[in-house]
């Protein structure tokens, strides 16, 4: 009986430092997304910011959850490093690879993640 209790506490010790580690890596994402992704994709990721209206294709609507909770982690790692040419999406979409490093890019999918209505779940 006591084994099955510890692993219980143990399984929500884990839960929850996973969702305080995911809310950390969300927070730092949001800095991150406002520097290098709000003026293409707006402010709070609809797609509107102030670049946006002078491109040929609109950026993606980081908040439109029907399309953007079908795209996996893999493909916005992928789309956010090597650019959108390389995704087989608009080559508007730059590649931040070079200037971000893999744990930014992570944090940057953290926080689109949290963008999205209905919620992402994973």
């Amino acid at each position: 009986m006591s084994k099955r209790l510890f692993g219980v506490v143990f399984a929500v010790g884990i839960l929850t430092g996973a969702g305080s580690s995911w809310a950390q890596n969300a927070a730092e994402g949001k800095k991150l997304y406002t520097s290098y992704c709000s003026t293409c994709h707006g402010e709070t990721g609809k797609g509107d910011g102030m670049a946006a209206a002078s491109l040929p294709a609109k950026p993606a609507d980081h908040t439109n959850g029907a399309v953007m909770n079908q795209l996996s982690d893999k493909f916005l790692l992928e789309i956010i490093s090597k650019g959108g040419g390389a995704a087989g999406k608009s080559t508007f979409m730059p590649s931040w690879g070079g200037s971000l490093n893999e744990k930014q890019i992570r944090d940057i999918v953290a926080y689109i993640r949290t963008l999205a209505v209905p919620s992402y779940k994973p």
